[in-house]
């Protein structure tokens, strides 16, 4: 994905890390000039205001043991054009933040889901499991022989 730019500074999601980085006369006067790179683990929620038509909207990405600052009705964007994990943006840049919100939402939901495995063992693979604890003895050649043929549907 190409960086996006924001007022206060640029976001890049490659589908594993989210780079934010400051550059420019605004950055440096409200948070400072730097690079911050997130591993989608790392990221917990991610925290959207749309912009209106006189003020613009963020986007606010909360890591774990990350100090929030709770805003007042009124000064969430001023809040968030102070907050490291937060990148403002004009009515105009929305659909770009947009879709890094959509990606980033997948990537994360991806993440935490489970992992489970979709291919059953084969046939071949359980007469080789059974002939292996035959051969460990762990099994008789009769309990070998009556596995098998259950497998194969005998």
């Amino acid at each position: 994905m190409e960086e996006i730019k924001g007022v206060n500074g640029q976001a890049e999601f490659d589908g594993q890390y989210l780079t934010i980085r400051r550059n420019g006369g605004v950055a440096r006067r409200t948070i400072g000039k730097g690079e911050k790179r997130l591993h989608i683990s790392q990221i917990s929620a991610v925290q959207w205001k749309p912009a209106g038509a006189l003020f613009g909207g963020f986007i606010q990405f909360t890591i774990p043991g990350g100090v929030e600052k709770r805003s007042s009705f009124g000064t969430q964007t001023r809040t968030a054009a102070q907050d490291e994990n937060s990148i403002v943006f004009t009515k105009k840049q929305q659909p770009h933040f947009e879709r890094l919100r959509a990606a980033l939402d997948e990537a994360i939901a991806r993440h935490h889901a489970p992992q489970t495995s979709t291919a059953a063992p084969s046939i071949a693979d359980e007469i080789a499991k059974l002939a292996a604890l035959r051969d460990q003895r762990v099994i008789t050649d009769a309990d070998f022989e009556q596995a098998k043929a259950r497998l194969l549907g005998g």
